[in-house]
């Protein structure tokens, strides 16, 4: 895995951050309204041979890498350049694929500085096309069914003034001049594949775009004030920020995937240009429109640069048309088998794959199920507590596979993170939820960062060797998710501690030996330096555990603890010290990887479903809007399983964790609850039928959903860490 920008191309971002932040300032961009083309940055542009940089070394370009030029034009949006750069970035390249003397000639021809515009859309004579760039070209780069032409025009086309600059012009085939460029099969793949890049090109613009004005919004916040305070405290502003900025990061790290997918010849590669289109114009128009309304009244005046950005964002992101076309396409290409044409990548550097060592744990992981699971005794189908099974979970433990990153000594393997991570994927490879080895897992590393040596020796081998689990015991009935808000009590009483309070939803108390507990020891001092954490034996006088049953078919628990006793050495970290253990446990709660795999789950059965289907003489599955609806759903779990891979990918570059985890819990939760809905419905009424298999599964999922975004930390609370984190937004919480 590698999704640190590349070396060699960190010169590439820097260079052309540094140009457009000095070329294309708000100043310029004025200046070239309301056409929208700044003849300077044109040429200075094509000094630098931006334009070229696509177009092969033998065609006289620089055969720079698709990745790099989308960087090139991720910076270009955040300056929005009045430029038709992606267009003929695109255009100059099929040029030179095609090559011969009338190509060659306009690549020369715009490299002493003309314009060359480019057609979206496959030409018919008498109907007219909004062509970006096409007020200022020398010429119209289009394909008619048959042959690639460049048609010129007599006279200058039509400059409609339109809603943000692109130079666009209205462009009527086959009134001008052609000259013919190439034709037959192989120009019309090499047109569409052009067609292709200019989305990917259009794409990284876009989601630069939506970054740069997410960036400014947020400076803006952290200044104003109303009421006393800074805006950006209140989650009103800070919240939708949050929301966007996720969506604009996986936007940028969908395009990551999607280069990848084309250079390593994916099937689904071609769908991946369809949605990622869709989905970065859908996010820069809800970006910009948020970012807009957080400058309130002044961001509607032309002074403010935002406006800029808002009328640019639609301008952009609907020059092809309706983006929502691209979701049908998108379906088509994903769930009928509709061929597409792919630009060349070039070498992409990037690698969402998990690293490839531990294979040989991995494989011991799989032997060692394969010798203990049976589907007929073993629950395969849920993600609860009820199908925990000791037998498996001790035998698991016994052969060190339940912890294999834990030292031998605690019962584990000394694995590591590449071992660890190939064993514990092969879980869900066999479909086995374990959930009692989760919450264990993460609470035996808190033992062994905090523990007294006393309580480690106590558990941790135990726990290692499959014999106990443990449970957490955070959430209060008056608390919520606002875990330092604990009324537990827990006061001296000798050489211990008497603990009086109520635990909710503690999942899982019914199976273990100890819960973690989350106490107040100082009632007066703030709430994030008064609260201390131990481990308490579930066995102790005093405690009860009533089970609580939810809609999910899950069971939960209150607990109760009335008087109990807990010697010393059950604390874990420092007395009022327990903000710090907590912070390390909620960091690998929130660690990312959540629920995309369900979501494609569902998508996949309702494509089944949708193709058995029938309306009218045809399958269900060829109707457009169908084919939307799950393309979208196709095309939110990829931004999904992208951002999930971010937190990982971070640590393993050494960058920084912008709240990485919480942002990827956020997407992830939501859009399983939006999608399920939508997949519920547009596979009902037999979607209403409860079952394990086929569209059970959905309505299954349906109800799971709603949970996902409470547990591990509530959506509204790992939006503000993404405020605070990502976007360097004032606390918006006491």
């Amino acid at each position: 895995m590698n999704l640190a920008l590349p070396e060699d191309s960190q010169p590439v971002q820097e260079m052309f951050a540094r140009f457009f932040a000095a070329e294309s300032t708000s100043a310029r961009i004025r200046a070239a309204e309301p056409l929208g083309f700044d003849a300077q940055l044109w040429a200075d542009l094509l000094a630098l041979e931006a334009p070229f940089l696509r177009l092969s070394v033998e065609a006289g370009g620089g055969g720079m890498s698709l990745f790099d030029a989308c960087l090139m034009m991720e910076e270009a949006g955040r300056r929005l350049a009045s430029v038709p750069l992606a267009e003929n970035v695109a255009g100059l390249r099929l040029l030179g694929e095609l090559g011969g003397a009338a190509a060659t000639a306009w690549i020369d021809k715009v490299r002493g500085g003309a314009v060359l515009a480019l057609a979206l859309q496959q030409t018919q004579p008498g109907e007219p096309q909004l062509v970006p760039g096409g007020a200022v070209a020398a010429g119209v780069l289009c394909f008619d069914g048959d042959a690639v032409v460049i048609e010129v025009s007599a006279t200058p086309l039509e400059a409609p003034f339109t809603i943000a600059g692109h130079a666009s012009a209205l462009f009527l085939p086959g009134t001008g001049q052609k000259i013919p460029i190439a034709s037959g099969p192989d120009a019309a793949c090499q047109w569409h594949a052009a067609i292709e890049e200019w989305k990917l090109l259009t794409s990284a613009a876009l989601t630069g775009l939506a970054k740069e004005a997410l960036a400014m919004a947020a400076a803006y916040a952290s200044e104003r004030e109303a009421f006393g305070q800074k805006i950006g405290t209140f989650q009103g502003i800070s919240h939708p920020l949050a929301n966007d900025i996720i969506d604009a990061d996986g936007a940028g790290l969908m395009l990551w995937w999607t280069l990848c997918a084309i250079a390593d010849g994916r099937k689904d590669a071609a769908a991946s240009i369809s949605m990622l289109y869709w989905w970065a114009a859908r996010t820069a128009t809800v970006s910009v429109a948020h970012a807009l309304h957080t400058f309130g009244g002044y961001g509607l005046s032309t002074e403010y640069d935002i406006q800029l950005y808002n009328r640019r964002a639609k301008g952009w992101g609907s020059a092809m048309g309706d983006p929502e076309a691209e979701l049908i396409r998108g379906g088509r290409r994903l769930f009928l088998a509709e061929p597409a044409a792919l630009p060349d990548p070039g070498a992409i550097k990037v690698d969402f794959e998990p690293p490839s060592g531990g294979q040989e744990l991995a494989e011991e992981t799989r032997r060692a199920f394969a010798g203990i699971l049976d589907p007929a005794r073993h629950n395969l189908v849920d993600h609860n507590f009820e199908s925990h099974d000791w037998e498996v979970h001790r035998t698991m433990g016994a052969a060190g596979l339940l912890y294999p990153n834990w030292p031998a000594k605690w019962g584990g393997r000394g694995a590591d993170a590449d071992a660890t991570r190939a064993s514990l994927s092969v879980w869900q490879e066999v479909g086995y939820a374990g959930l009692p080895r989760s919450t264990t897992s993460m609470i035996g590393h808190i033992v062994q960062h905090y523990g007294t040596p006393q309580l480690q020796e106590e558990v941790l081998l135990r726990m290692g060797r499959g014999e106990i689990s443990a449970c957490l015991g955070y959430t209060e009935p008056s608390g919520g998710s606002d875990v330092f808000a604990a009324k537990t009590r827990a006061t001296r009483d000798g050489d211990g501690w008497l603990i009086n309070g109520q635990k909710m939803f503690t999942s899982g108390a019914e199976l273990a030996s100890y819960v973690i507990l989350i106490t107040r020891t100082d009632p007066d001092a703030p709430k994030h330096k008064g609260i201390t954490v131990f481990l308490v034996p579930l066995d102790l006088p005093g405690i009860e555990i009533h089970p609580v049953h939810t809609f999910m078919d899950e069971r939960t628990n209150a607990t109760f603890y009335s008087d109990v006793r807990v010697p010393d050495h059950y604390r874990m970290g420092e007395v009022n010290g327990g903000a710090k253990v907590l912070a390390a446990a909620l960091t690998m709660e929130q660690g990312g990887g959540y629920y995309h795999f369900l979501i494609m789950e569902m998508v996949e059965i309702a494509a089944e479903w949708a193709a058995k289907q029938t309306r009218g003489n045809r399958a269900l599955i060829e109707d457009s809007a169908v084919l939307a609806r799950l393309a979208k759903a196709q095309a939110m779990a990829r931004v999904s399983e992208a951002l999930s891979a971010r937190p990982l990918g971070a640590r393993l570059a050494g960058l920084p964790d912008a709240a990485f985890g919480p942002a990827s819990k956020v997407f992830a939760t939501e859009a399983f609850i939006t999608l399920s809905a939508d997949l519920i419905d547009l596979t009902a009424p037999q979607s209403l039928v409860r079952g394990k298999v086929g569209l059970g599964m959905i309505e299954k999922s349906y109800r799971h959903a709603a949970a996902t975004s409470i547990y591990g930390g509530t959506s509204e609370v790992l939006r503000s860490m993404v405020a605070e984190r990502r976007l360097g937004m004032p606390r918006s919480r006491a």
